[in-house]
């Protein structure tokens, strides 16, 4: 009786090792080229950008600033480096958020200094890492795809 129990729980160990199933749309060429896991994620650098300390009125510089910031946004997502960005709706502190395809903090502050709105403390940004899918990757470039009128 009991090498029957031993038994049982040998194979009920390897059905249960075995109810993993591989994805059968699994493309590993696609998954090699964005770097992705075996679960299709990858780490990056979440960004919260809250209001910055710099509360100048002058609408010209902040025009010109907030210009820059979107000219930057575009270039980061030209290189690759920028797989997600986007405002929050009116809250007193947080006003947008980028997913940078790093996960190195030293790469992505390297990032963020060419941001003339960070640069010049009209936003202030705080970094976390983060863990998400590797097509996120891919979202640029459909953007691309979709949006009618530039910024």
């Amino acid at each position: 009786m009991k090498g029957i129990f031993i038994f049982l729980t040998l194979l009920g160990l390897a059905i249960a090792a075995n109810a993993q199933s591989t994805n059968k749309a699994y493309d590993s060429v696609l998954a090699k080229k964005l770097k992705a896991d075996d679960y299709g994620m990858k780490n990056y650098v979440l960004v919260l950008l809250k209001s910055g300390s710099n509360t100048s009125t002058d609408k010209t510089l902040r025009d010109s600033l907030f210009a820059g910031h979107m000219e930057n946004i575009g270039r980061l997502a030209e290189e690759g480096n920028l797989v997600i960005a986007g405002p929050f709706g009116k809250n007193d502190k947080y006003r947008g958020l980028f997913v940078l395809n790093t996960a190195s903090f030293d790469e992505a502050k390297k990032m963020l200094e060419t941001d003339p709105a960070i640069k010049n403390k009209f936003l202030e940004p705080e970094l976390y890492p983060w863990y998400g899918s590797a097509a996120l990757q891919e979202t640029p470039g459909i953007h691309n795809k979709i949006q009618k009128l530039e910024f």
